[in-house]
């Protein structure tokens, strides 16, 4: 594991949407040999947000991975970031990403998906399984054939979105501060945490509560990996909830990488750690 660096932060391209196309390895972006971990796989990345984020959740960690040799690309899905229609589905989410991948060609990628991410790739995989080279799934949904994201939460949390949802003028769900300190930031300083929640928008609810047809992921043989952070409080852990081992084991045979960290707080303070975990559920 290499040591967080705060410069490293600074995102390398003013525009996250434009980045160096084709299937290839980008060349290392460093400022100095201390920040290379030697002897490295280069590998491709494509990395999806998750709910209450864009793909700017990504600049520190995609920063980290390019000084590092490797390439990394970071799609921005229907619903988020600049667009401002929040009349979206999750084919419409799905399509995005795909839509993305092909016009730029990319192929033997490592794609990973963070927490309602998982079932974006889940999807994704689905429709071009064959530029993938690995499925990376970090405290990720993995739903079962038939289920929506939110059968996974227990009923009080249903239920609590389900009044956000009605709540809302534009059927969206904003999480109140309270809820995202303790369940998707909890490691993080009350300051660290104020900072981070600034950039939470209104997530678009329709695609929390579509059941998706997911028989063909389940036919899949491409590689999978679990990432599991231990201190993730997001979804309650055990009594049939949870990231890991209730997610993880529907993967099948998989990989499994562990760390020590919660729901978003460590994509801000420590992307070396994260990028270090990605590497190695990606790596041969």
């Amino acid at each position: 594991m290499f040591p967080y660096l705060q410069e490293i932060n600074k995102f390398p391209y003013h525009d996250y949407r434009v980045m160096p196309h084709g299937c290839y390895y980008s060349p290392a972006l460093v400022s100095g040999e201390r920040y290379r971990l030697p002897a490295q796989q280069r590998l491709t990345f494509v990395l999806v947000h998750g709910s209450w984020a864009d793909a700017h959740f990504w600049d520190g960690v995609a920063a980290v991975l390019r000084s590092h040799g490797h390439a990394v690309y970071t799609p921005e899905y229907a619903g988020h970031g600049i667009d401002p229609n929040k009349d979206v589905t999750h084919a419409m989410i799905t399509k995005s990403v795909v839509d993305f991948i092909t016009k730029l060609n990319l192929c033997n990628f490592v794609l990973v998906g963070h927490s309602f991410g998982g079932t974006v790739i889940q999807k994704v995989a689905e429709q071009i399984p064959d530029r993938i080279k690995r499925l990376v799934f970090w405290d990720a949904f993995v739903l079962k054939d038939g289920e929506s994201v939110v059968d996974e939460f227990p009923a009080q949390m249903r239920k609590s979105f389900e009044l956000l949802r009605a709540g809302s003028m534009d059927d969206t769900i904003m999480l109140p501060f309270p809820l995202f300190r303790d369940f998707f930031v909890n490691t993080a300083t009350l300051e660290e945490a104020k900072q981070m929640y600034a950039s939470v928008t209104p997530e678009p609810a329709k695609p929390l509560f579509e059941k998706l047809n997911l028989k063909a992921f389940y036919a899949l043989s491409t590689p999978k990996s679990y990432l599991y952070f231990y201190q993730d409080n997001a979804l309650p852990q055990g009594e049939g909830f949870g990231w890991h081992p209730h997610m993880s084991i529907r993967l099948g045979q998989s990989r499994l990488i562990v760390g020590d960290g919660d729901h978003f707080t460590d994509s801000r303070t420590r992307p070396a750690m994260l990028a270090q975990k990605f590497y190695e559920a990606g790596r041969d």
